[in-house]
């Protein structure tokens, strides 16, 4: 029987209720089928219920779609697509749906809006990606329509086109607090009801070239420096879970997926955090720029 130890959130205004950790796809890129299923299995066993993949993960569908289908019927499945126009989109949404063995996805989202007018300009104009995505919806192909960002512009210009039902967004300590980066973003989210999921909760820097090679192999499904340290990780994930968002999605790693697991065990809700306690995480920020900023 699974063990309902880690937290859920509603899903925004819905009624469904997401873990309040994601399991990110790039967790089993790479790794052997049976190394897939027992990680999906053991995250399902331990409460996770949201999982998160994209057709840009490498072989993450591939793998991902077999591990989860046991378990399909009581998760959340999420996928997305980068294409902006209505062929491209449609290509990707066929073949996800193909690796990962489903009929229909629980949220679909446009991946990694950058830019306005070469992202969401495109993927709302003519023959645009939307076109599928929303076609697909009254299909009953897919449930919830999302985005993902990592610039607030993008962000917050494609939440003023439609009412999306969630955003994927960096809600990170360092950004949030050196580079005043976050906070628009969830707010207007909030304001219009959409759920708030969270990415680079665990984001320390840039890799810096001197280190790349020697340190990018202990997390080379990072292009960023996780904080890795047990007492970072516990701040960072809770100041994260602390503020309006309905769940995070950390590193894809299988290590410092599991080690998140224990923080959200240890602590459980609301995962309120004081700034006090967070000044540990001050003080090594005070060491490099946060990854995010608004400048």
């Amino acid at each position: 029987m699974a063990n309902e130890a880690i937290a859920k959130r509603s899903f925004g205004k819905t009624k469904d209720s997401i873990s309040v950790l994601g399991f990110g796809g790039v967790i089993v890129t790479n790794t052997s089928p049976e190394t897939a299923s027992n990680y999906v299995a053991e995250a399902v066993d331990n409460g996770i219920n949201y999982f998160d993949v994209s057709p840009f993960y490498g072989n993450a569908q591939e793998r991902l779609g077999p591990a989860l289908a046991p378990h399909r019927e009581n998760c959340f499945l999420a996928c997305k697509t980068r294409e902006r126009t209505a062929d491209g989109a449609q290509k990707d949404l066929e073949e996800s749906l193909r690796l990962l063995k489903t009929d229909r996805f629980d949220l679909y989202q446009l991946h990694s809006l950058q830019k306005v007018d070469d992202d969401v300009d495109v993927a709302f104009g003519p023959s645009g990606a939307m076109e599928t995505i929303l076609k697909a919806r009254d299909e009953g192909k897919i449930r919830y329509v999302g985005f993902s960002a990592h610039t607030e512009e993008a962000a917050l210009a494609a939440m003023e086109r439609f009412d999306f039902d969630s955003v994927l967004f960096p809600v990170n300590y360092f950004a949030w607090t050196s580079g005043k980066f976050g906070p628009s973003v969830v707010e207007r989210a909030r304001e219009k009801g959409m759920a708030v999921l969270a990415l680079k909760s665990l984001a320390l820097r840039r890799w810096e070239k001197e280190e790349f090679k020697a340190f990018f192999r202990s997390w080379p499904k990072c292009w960023y420096k996780p904080v890795d340290e047990d007492e970072y990780i516990d701040l960072a994930l809770r100041f994260t879970l602390s503020q309006s968002v309905d769940a995070t999605i950390p590193p894809g790693h299988w290590d410092l997926f599991k080690r998140c697991m224990a923080v959200v065990r240890a602590h459980r809700e609301p995962f309120s955090i004081d700034e006090t306690a967070l000044a540990p995480l001050a003080a090594l920020g005070e060491e490099s720029d946060p990854l995010f900023a608004n400048v």
